[in-house]
Parts: structure tokens; C-alpha cells; sequence
């Protein structure tokens, strides 16, 4: 079965440059402050990349000429390269498929094997799409951005490609028996957000950019269209529209695991976390009785499952958050709405699930249990749902890794920050057996890790996970990084650290990392409690772990310092401007950072209904009380950030950290900034890239932790 993922935009925050991004006051409601440095929003303007040149120049003459440089960027690449990783796959009838990216494929390869051979230390892997060559002949920066493909048989695909690893695709139609793009296939070659799926061999269902009156607000399509083969898609005929104030819309398919298609579904995101469900009947568009904040999940045993997010009270019973909802599949499609519904599963206290995945008889729920790993499966026996433990290691983050629509094939991933991952296998015949281990990367005998509680300005609880180096004394002296993200519903898990161990805890440094409200560690009230009006309180909880790190001796704000990207990157700006005395150091990673514009760059008023708008007076003067960018003032001595982006990042465009980064200079204020060219919001398309922003952030860090101030002042832009 294939399961509708209401959370698959929050995985892909996304802003751009937008043509309207003015200073003008908007719906009556004033504008910002005339924006000195507003020419930054525009990505590639030749003003705007000549400024990012010379910032780039100047960080690299700092920090690449650091003797530490080069051996930290060649041992993140030996790892990033490394043959013997696991080559994680996905089931297909006609073998299991993995992409992969090494030193002489830096684009990546869609590749195929048996599942004889994947058994073995050497898999014979039969090349499907090389990216590298592709590019090569087109001259094109081609990024491989997944595919989708007709289900049974799935071979054929529309392949989805970035030019230089923007979110924005162009598609094409993709034989994988053949191995060869289809001549006279389907092909979309104006890029744009959205995408297509299969209805049957001949016809798509695609969401794309149409012209003039078919993205929303958010610049996100709110129009489907169904394609027959041959025929112009201009003339497609619409089958669903939303509305433009959206933040998204469109129609898709609901299909069980065989690939059988039991309905076709409308949506209208609402908000970026609230959704109107619709079910076509015969023609015409029926909206299912459903909270905005709950989803049709899929389909397992005959039964269409529900998730819902927040209590759910219907014919006379009430489903709590975060549960499971069974209806009858048959009963469903004669009545929607009237259908008889089922608790499938509830959370306990301090529980939520992570997702889910079907074999061909089964489903699979992954659960956080306190932040530690449990998969659970669900079958439907004797009329009532049944639920049995899969018996994996205890106390380490468990994931789906792969899952078998024909079989019941599964696989499974068990890590943890000292543990290299290990990949699980079962059949439905016994309990999961290693399939595969990932290599070590770091020595980590004498490392430990604990977890800990601090508490929040509110009184709050929140958990950290620190990783500490062997021989650490709680002196205070330990140079320690602390990661967070804290939105969208997002948890932060212990995963294998690779090269965060190899080149920061080798190195004596400790790690931290912080489950915040806002996320998703302990289900949907943990994020919901801690967004909009309400937002501070996760700032509140980042501040309040670094004050519990230094009551407790690990470090001292001389030696602690911070990181965070996207929401994060929005994180670490506003404890580098509401808590300067407490870091020495602050990696502002592709981040919002200007939250009175957010919404006019791009697709960034996709996001207010995380944040809020700040057209409306009450909302923007929460937004103002802590968007760092107009946090930055004269005189306050900051922890000289090293703020990065890139310029093919169409999520958090890059004018969030250029312009937080150009105000630091106007201020007198020490910083770093580095921009790529090519990378999107990922950070980097190939594996040297990535090894090159590991190496460059890390030598930033010893310069600022380690190094006893030696660097202090030296950032770019200095006084």
C-alpha cells in the first residue's frame, strides 16, 4: 500500500525569490523599515553575486588557510566516499534499488541489484540512470531528485531532475527495463514545484505550474490536471482546483498495495499544517468529515487507516492525538463520512509514531517511546486489529528502512550517536536478522552518553542527549556543540555521528543534542504548544539547555557554541541575539532569519501558519519580538556567527543569511559567511561539496571553542 504523507511538505520548508518582495505596506498594514540591504533578495543579480563572492573569498582566506583545513575536509570525504557504507534500497519487483554517490560518481547512480546478491560484502549492482553522464552530455548541473512510478510493475517512472539542486524539478519519463529515457515519452521540461502520478500506462495525474492563476500565494500549484499520453498537457483538463490563498492543493490517488486505485482524493492545504480532504464522487468533489489537522493515512487489510493530530470526537467516541483510525475500505467507499470507525492504536504518556509502511499483509508503525525507538505491527485479525512488538535492540533509534508492496520483506535501521547503524532484514518467517553494519568512523571507545533535563522558563522539561569525549571533567572547559531545530512537528533523534565524531569528539569536543518543543519527540501537543504566538517558548528551551550545560560543568559559554539549519538556523539566530553572553560560537545554517519579509520572499507565506503574518498588527509584533535580523543592534558583542547558504536554495533563500550577514558588517559586528553556488537547501549535490561546508564549519569551531580565543576578532568583517 502507499501511504499520503501530510508531513512531506513540512520535510521541505520552501522559500524562493519572489518579483513582489517590496517595501510597500501590505492590506493597509505597514510595511517594514526601509531595507537597506533588500537588493540581496534578488539570487542571482550581478551586484548580489559579486557581494557573495567576496565574503566567500574573504571566509576562505580564514578558515581554509587554517593548517587544520585540509585534513579535516579529506577525512569528511574519505567517510562521505566511503565504499564499505551501507547502500541503503528500496524493494521493486524487478530488484532492489539504491542511489549512490562516491568519488567518481558525484551526481549518483540509480542502481539495481538481486537480493542474493545485496546479502553479500560485494553486491553486483547493475547501473540504471547515471546522473553524472547525463549531465555530462547535456551540460546541465543535473541533481537526481527521485522518481514516480506505475505501480505494480514500476518500471515506468517520471524521473524528477534539478538543475544544481533546487527544489524546482523538470520530468521526464523513464523506462527501467530498457534503462533509457522514453523517446516520445512524457516530458515537463519547465521546472517547477509540484508533480505528477500515475493513473494508469497512458495518463497522469499532474500538479504543476500552469501559467498565470495556478500557484498559490505560496507559489505552490493548487490546480491537477489529467495528461493522456500524446496530447498537449495545455490542454489537459482540470480535475481539481484549490483556492490561491492555499498553501498548497491538488488531487491524488488512493491505492493499496497491489496498486489498485480505490479513489481519487482532492486536498487544500488550508495552512501549512491544516487540511480539507475531498473524495471524487462521480464527478463530483465530496469533502470528508475530518479535522483540519487529521489525514487519510492509507490503506492495510482492507481498512482505510486515519491519523489525526489533534482529539478526534466522532458518533459518540473520541480518538485521542496522534492516533490510529480504521474504517472499512468498502464501507468507506459507500459512504465517506458514514463509516464506522475503529482505534487502531493510541499513545501512551510521552509516545508518539514516527511512521508507517505495509509489506504485502502487514503494517509497521515506528514509535518514539521518551525519544527511544520501537516498531510495532499492526495485522487485522479475527475483526480486530492486533498488535505485536517487533523484536529489535532496545534503547536506540529505530527506523523503516525499506519495505517489500508484494511480500513481507522489511527492513529495518538501529543506530545510535556511538553506534554505527545496523540494517535489519525480515521475511514474515522469524524475527529480523543483521543484514548489514556501517563501517566505524570515529574511535569511540572512553565516549559516553547521558541524558539530561533542563528546565524552560516556563518550568517546562526538556531532554538532551550529550555525547561526551573520552577523559571529559566537568571543569567547564569542554568544548561543546549544541544542535536543535525545534518546528514543524520535526524530532531530533541519536543517530550515528560519522563525521560529527570523527572530526569534532576525536578532537575532544562534546555534543549535544536538544529536543525542544515545537518538534515532534513526544507527539503532536509537543509541537503545537510552541508555535506562533506561542514560538518564544522554543527559544526559551535552547537558552535554557545551555544555561543547564554550564550549571552542570560540562562547558562554559567560552567553549559552547550552537548550530542549527532551516528552522534551526532561525533557532540559533535568536539565541545569538537574545543570549550573546552565552555562546562563543554560532553556525547559522540556511536559516530564516528576517521574519517581518519572510512572507514576501518566495513561498515563505507558506510557513504562517507556523510562525504567523506579519500583515496582521498582533502577529507581527510577536514575529518582531524575536526575528533576528532586526534583533542585530550597535554595541552588543556577539559571538562572531558563521551564517552559510546557497544559491540554489528555492526553501530558505539565501537572502536571509546574506542579509544577516551584510547588517552584522554595517554593525561593526566580527562574522563569517559562505555561500555556494550549487546545493539547494541539502547543503551540497556532491560529496566533495558537503566535506568542504564539514571541514569549513568545523575549523570554525576549534578556532572559537578550542583555540582559547586565540581567533577572536579575526571573523570577516571584523572591527
Amino acid at each position: 500500500m502507499k501511504f499520503i504523507s501530510t508531513l512531506a511538505m513540512a520535510a521541505a520548508m520552501t522559500i524562493a525569490t519572489s518579483a513582489a518582495a517590496q517595501n510597500a505596506p501590505t492590506n493597509g498594514v505597514p510595511g517594514p523599515e526601509q531595507d537597506p540591504f533588500i537588493w540581496l533578495e534578488e539570487a542571482r543579480s550581478e551586484k548580489a553575486l559579486d557581494w557573495v563572492k567576496a565574503e566567500n573569498d574573504r571566509t576562505m582566506a580564514q578558515l581554509a588557510a587554517d593548517p587544520r583545513f585540509e585534513d579535516l575536509k579529506n577525512e569528511a570525504l574519505a567517510i562521505f566516499d566511503s565504499q564499505d557504507r551501507i547502500p541503503y534500497v528500496s524493494f521493486r519487483p524487478d530488484g532492489l534499488y539504491n542511489f549512490w554517490q562516491d568519488k567518481d560518481n558525484p551526481r549518483g547512480l540509480l542502481r539495481r541489484t538481486t537480493l542474493e546478491s545485496y546479502r553479500t560484502d560485494n553486491p553486483q549492482w547493475e547501473t540504471v540512470l547515471d546522473i553524472d553522464a547525463l549531465g555530462k552530455a547535456e551540460g546541465r548541473e543535473w541533481v537526481y531528485k527521485g522518481s514516480s512510478c506505475l505501480p505494480p510493475a514500476l518500471n515506468k517512472c517520471m524521473v524528477a531532475l534539478s538543475d544544481g539542486g533546487e527544489d524546482a524539478t523538470v520530468l521526464r519519463e523513464f523506462d527501467t527495463a530498457t534503462k533509457s529515457f522514453v523517446d516520445g515519452g512524457f516530458v515537463i521540461d519547465s521546472k517547477s514545484q509540484g508533480g505528477v502520478e500515475w493513473l494508469d500506462a497512458d495518463t497522469l495525474l499532474v500538479s504543476r505550474d500552469f501559467g498565470e492563476g495556478t500557484l498559490t500565494d505560496s507559489e505552490y500549484p493548487f490546480t491537477t490536471r489529467v495528461w493522456k499520453r500524446g496530447t498537449p498537457l495545455a490542454e489537459a483538463p482540470e480535475i481539481f482546483r484549490g483556492e490561491p490563498s492555499d498553501v498548497s492543493a491538488g488531487a491524488s490517488l488512493l491505492r493499496d498495495n497491489t496498486g489498485t486505485v480505490h479513489a481519487r482524493l482532492g486536498y487544500r492545504g488550508v495552512t501549512f499544517h491544516e487540511r480539507e480532504y475531498f473524495v471524487d464522487r462521480n464527478g463530483e468533489w465530496v469533502k470528508l468529515d475530518l479535522p483540519k489537522k487529521a489525514n487519510p493515512y492509507g490503506i492495510v487489510d482492507d481498512h482505510l487507516i486515519y491519523s489525526t493530530d489533534v482529539d478526534w470526537t466522532v458518533d459518540g467516541q473520541t480518538f485521542p492525538a496522534d492516533s490510529l483510525i480504521a474504517v472499512d475500505l468498502e464501507e468507506w467507499k459507500a459512504d465517506p463520512n458514514g463509516a464506522a470507525k475503529t482505534l487502531v492504536w493510541a499513545p501512551a504518556e510521552r509516545q508518539t509514531k514516527q511512521g508507517a509502511s505495509t509489506t504485502g499483509n502487514s503494517m509497521f508503525v515506528a514509535l518514539l517511546d521518551n525519544v527511544v525507538g520501537k516498531v510495532v505491527k499492526f495485522d487485522y485479525e479475527g475483526g480486530k486489529w492486533v498488535e505485536t512488538p517487533v523484536d529489535l535492540p532496545d534503547n536506540a533509534t529505530l527506523g523503516i528502512a525499506a519495505a517489500s508492496d508484494e511480500t513481507d520483506q522489511i527492513m529495518y535501521t538501529v543506530s545510535g550517536f556511538l553506534e554505527p547503524t545496523t540494517l535489519y532484514y525480515a521475511d514474515g518467517s522469524g524475527a529480523p536478522a543483521v543484514l548489514k553494519t556501517s563501517p566505524s568512523y570515529f574511535e569511540s571507545a572512553g565516549m559516553s552518553v547521558e541524558q539530561f533535563e533542563a528546565t524552560s522558563k516556563d518550568g517546562t522539561k526538556i531532554p538532551y542527549f550529550i555525547v561526551k569525549p573520552k577523559g571529559m571533567t566537568m571543569n567547564g572547559a569542554t568544548p561543546t556543540l549544541m544542535y536543535g531545530y525545534g518546528g514543524y512537528q520535526i524530532s531530533m533523534l541519536p543517530s550515528y555521528l560519522g563525521a560529527t565524531g570523527k572530526l569534532w569528539l576525536e578532537n575532544g569536543g562534546a555534543y549535544v543534542l536538544t529536543n525542544l518543543r515545537g518538534g515532534g519527540e513526544f507527539g503532536p501537543g509537543w509541537h503545537q504548544t510552541a508555535m506562533r504566538e506561542n514560538k518564544q517558548r522554543t527559544w526559551d528551551d535552547f537558552q535554557a539547555v545551555g544555561d543547564d550545560l554550564v550549571a552542570r560543568g560540562f562547558t562554559s559559554p567560552e567553549h559552547l557554541g550552537i548550530q542549527g539549519g532551516s528552522q534551526g538556523g532561525l533557532l540559533v539566530g535568536t539565541a545569538l541575539t537574545q543570549r550573546p553572553d552565552l555562546f562563543n560560537a554560532a553556525i547559522v545554517q540556511i536559516p530564516l532569519f528576517d521574519m517581518l519579509r519572510y512572507h514576501e520572499i518566495g513561498r515563505g507565506a507558506s510557513w504562517i501558519g507556523e510562525y504567523g503574518d506579519p500583515r496582521v498588527p498582533e502577529e507581527r509584533a510577536w514575529l518582531e519580538s524575536y526575528s533576528p535580523y532586526h534583533a542585530l543592534k550597535e554595541g552588543v558583542d556577539y559571538p562572531s556567527p558563521f551564517l552559510w547558504a546557497s544559491t540554489a536554495d528555492d526553501r530558505t533563500h539565501p537572502a536571509h543569511a546574506r542579509k544577516g550577514a551584510a547588517k552584522l558588517k554595517a554593525l561593526g559586528q566580527p562574522y563569517y559567511y559562505y555561500e555556494d553556488m550549487t546545493g539547494g537547501h541539502s547543503g551540497g549535490v556532491d560529496n566533495e561539496q558537503r566535506a568542504r561546508l564539514q571541514a569549513l564549519q568545523y575549523v570554525y569551531l576549534m578556532q572559537r571553542l578550542m583555540d582559547d580565543g586565540a581567533a577572536a576578532g579575526q571573523a570577516s568583517g571584523g572591527k
